[in-house]
């Protein structure tokens, strides 16, 4: 049985996706969801199998949400567009499966058996998914933030998630520190902190050899030895 997850910001797209797939009997839509941030939440809760991805959607698209997935969390990607066929090519020669809207049952047939083969598209072969992230998006009580990257002071883990503090709001985010290391310009400090190089005001040196970081707002940010050296050197202090 193949469980799936369809993220389209457009209802009648989900609703006429989930009545072809209802016909296949080894297929389970396990759930839905209407945009990018909110898909993955449901990504890392549901771990369904294969997730159907509209491209075009507001405020994230579905290929920069595909870069915001650990790999080691990544489901199958079949990618649901308006898209010509022309400007599919790109899809085509990355081994992405594709459907074009509105979307063709026989079409769709084709996808399930890909599915069914165990075929699987590495996450950095999709193209444009590994673009840097210009913004993180975020969760506060019932509202999505997408918070700029040039405002992001650090980043750290808690009990509740990945916490993103910037200089005049804070949420929690679906993205893992090691995905936000390696798509955005900041830098570990400490195995649960991520900094802003442009927010640093001072570095406070401690007895035991780490430090603290303390922002031009006032926060503060724990640097242990191990990540200190390289802060100093990308600010080019000896």
């Amino acid at each position: 049985m193949l469980s799936a997850l369809i993220i389209d910001d457009e209802a009648p797209a989900r609703e006429e996706l989930k009545a072809l797939l209802a016909e296949a009997s080894d297929v389970e839509v396990i759930g839905e969801c209407s945009n990018a941030i909110e898909g993955l939440a449901a990504i890392h809760r549901l771990r369904p199998d294969v997730v159907f991805l509209d491209i075009q959607m507001p405020r994230v698209s579905g290929l920069e949400m595909v870069g915001m997935i650990e790999p080691s969390a990544l489901p199958h990607i079949v990618f649901v567009t308006a898209y010509d066929e022309h400007a599919l090519k790109a899809f085509e020669e990355h081994a992405a499966d594709y459907l074009l809207k509105p979307v063709d049952a026989q079409r769709l047939a084709r996808t399930l058996d890909w599915l069914r083969s165990g075929k699987r598209t590495p996450a950095t072969a999709f193209p444009g998914a590994d673009s840097p992230l210009r913004q993180i998006p975020c969760t506060l009580r019932n509202r999505i933030l997408l918070i700029a990257l040039e405002d992001v002071e650090y980043v750290n883990t808690t009990l509740c998630g990945v916490q993103v503090v910037a200089l005049s709001k804070q949420g929690v985010t679906e993205l893992t520190l090691k995905i936000l290391q390696e798509r955005t310009a900041l830098l570990r400090c400490h195995r649960q902190y991520l900094i802003n190089l442009d927010h640093i005001a001072e570095i406070e040196l401690l007895d035991n050899g780490a430090a603290e970081i303390i922002t031009h707002s006032g926060k503060r940010v724990p640097a242990s030895r191990r990540y200190l050296r390289d802060i100093k050197d990308k600010l080019l202090i000896g």
